[in-house]
C-alpha cells in the first residue's frame, strides 16, 4: 500500500488518481500508524515552503517523516515536497526544512524570455543512473510549475536535471529517498512510468 501525506497542500488528488490509474492500492492520511504501516510514502505539494513546514509541524509529521525515512521506507517528495526534504528555501528565509537531505532551494533567476512560475513541459538529462528513470528515455519531457528550485550539494544524488536558464536539480535519489522537482502525475506515460518504477521498488524479481 502507497500512503499518502495529507498536509492540507493541494495536488493530492492527482497524484492519488495515477496510482490508482496504475492499479495501486492508496490511502490518503495523516495518522502516523497509517503512514508508518504503508510499504511506500508520498510527500506532494503545491503551495508556500513555510506554510507547508507549518501544516507538517501543526500536523505533527515531522517525526513522522523523519522515522519513515530512517527505517527505509521508500519515500517520494513530488514538486514542494522535493523542496520540503532541504534544509530551506529563499521563498520563505529563516523556515527550516526537514534537512533530510543536503541542499537549499532558490528563486529562478529572471532571464530574458523566461516566464516565472517556469510553467510547463522541459526536457530532462538523465545522470547517476536513477531508479526512477528505469525505461525512460534520454529528452523525456515533464510537467513543471515553480518559481524556485534545487540546489543539491551531493552531486551524485542529482539523477535528472532541467535547463531553465539555470541548470534545475529535477530529480534526486538517495538510498530510499526519492524526489522530483517536475510533477510525474502530469508528465503523460513518462510521468506514471516514474510513478511505476516508483511504486514498484522492492518488488523486483
Amino acid at each position: 500500500m502507497i500512503a499518502i501525506i495529507d498536509y492540507d497542500a493541494g495536488n493530492i488528488k492527482s497524484v492519488e488518481k495515477a496510482l490508482h490509474y496504475l492499479g495501486e492500492e492508496t490511502v490518503v492520511s495523516r495518522d502516523p500508524q497509517v503512514l508508518l504501516s504503508a510499504d511506500k510514502v508520498i510527500l506532494p505539494g503545491v503551495g508556500s515552503f513555510g506554510d507547508a513546514m507549518n501544516n507538517l509541524n501543526k500536523f505533527g509529521l515531522v517525526p513522522v517523516i523523519r522515522e519513515l525515512t530512517e527505517k527505509g521506507t521508500p519515500f517520494l517528495g513530488i514538486c514542494l515536497g522535493l523542496q520540503l526534504l532541504f534544509e530551506s528555501s529563499d521563498e520563505t528565509p529563516g523556515v527550516e526544512g526537514l534537512g533530510i537531505l543536503k541542499g537549499k532551494i532558490v528563486k529562478i533567476p529572471p532571464a530574458p524570455g523566461l516566464k516565472i512560475p517556469h510553467m510547463g513541459w522541459n526536457s530532462l538529462h538523465l545522470q547517476n543512473d536513477g531508479r526512477l528513470f528505469k525505461g525512460i528515455p534520454e529528452e523525456t519531457y515533464v510537467y513543471f510549475v515553480h518559481s524556485y528550485y534545487l540546489q543539491a550539494k551531493e552531486p551524485e544524488i542529482v539523477k535528472a536535471t532541467a535547463q531553465y536558464g539555470v541548470t534545475i536539480h529535477a530529480s534526486v535519489e538517495k538510498d530510499n529517498i526519492f524526489a522530483c522537482q517536475f510533477h510525474p502525475e502530469k508528465s503523460s506515460k513518462y510521468g506514471l512510468k516514474i510513478l511505476e518504477n516508483f511504486a514498484k521498488l522492492g518488488k523486483e524479481a
